[in-house]
């Protein structure tokens, strides 16, 4: 795996790509792209990182894996690519946002418009073998996307990370509470947002207010 990452997350992060953990995760990801399909295609291994310069971080949103099915992933935790269909939790996700805030459920599911506005879109895991979720975890991604938190965290103020679901929530020791919101509720997905914990959460509505009171401008969801 050839590292290429956006040059203010260079600036930042750069030190980790020589860590032998790295080396290693890097070698792993190298094989397994070699021998079977994976996901996301190579070149968009990084698209969290260069869709949204670590300047205009204003928002974090966490995501476990990348979707493992055909043409879906693009590097982008909970996004797909125009024309795909919109996977449940995703579909879940835009409808919270229309019934909170009002704004109408889209063609599109790309959320790449998000991404430009400052909202860092990270999956825990940033690859997956096809059809087998969790099959690259554990094998250094999680050190990685934590440290790349931490940094975050401890590098910026005024940041709104959303953590949705059991596996985000555990993220929340890795940020500084006293100069960032941590918004957290259920998982969009079917099975949790079925049973209460997903829907109402305003988690959009409240993140905006947020922005406005620190003078930051609010996202366009």
């Amino acid at each position: 795996m050839h590292v290429k990452i956006h040059q203010s997350w260079e600036k930042e992060i750069g030190e980790v790509f020589l860590m032998p953990y790295f080396k290693n995760l890097a070698d792993f990801v190298r094989d397994a792209y070699k021998t079977s399909r994976c996901y996301p295609p190579a070149k968009l291994i990084f698209a969290a990182f260069d869709s949204c310069p670590f300047e205009d971080v204003k928002v974090v949103i966490l995501g476990q894996d990348p979707y493992h099915g055909p043409g879906q992933a693009e590097g982008l935790c909970f996004s797909v690519p125009d024309g795909i269909s919109h996977p449940p939790s995703l579909v879940n996700i835009f409808k919270e946002i229309e019934n909170d805030i009002g704004t109408p459920y889209p063609i599109s599911g790309s959320l790449v418009h998000w991404a430009k506005q400052g909202v860092f879109l990270l999956n825990a895991t940033l690859t997956v073998q096809a059809h087998q979720a969790g099959s690259h975890q554990k094998k250094g991604w999680e050190t990685f996307t934590d440290q790349v938190i931490q940094t975050i965290s401890s590098k910026k103020e005024g940041i709104v990370f959303l953590l949705w679901g059991g596996f985000a929530k555990q993220k929340s020791k890795l940020i500084d509470t006293s100069k960032h919101l941590i918004l957290s509720s259920g998982h969009p997905s079917p099975l949790s947002a079925n049973r209460g914990y997903w829907f109402g959460n305003k988690h959009f509505r409240r993140c905006n207010e947020y922005l406005k009171s620190r003078g930051a401008s609010p996202i366009n969801w």
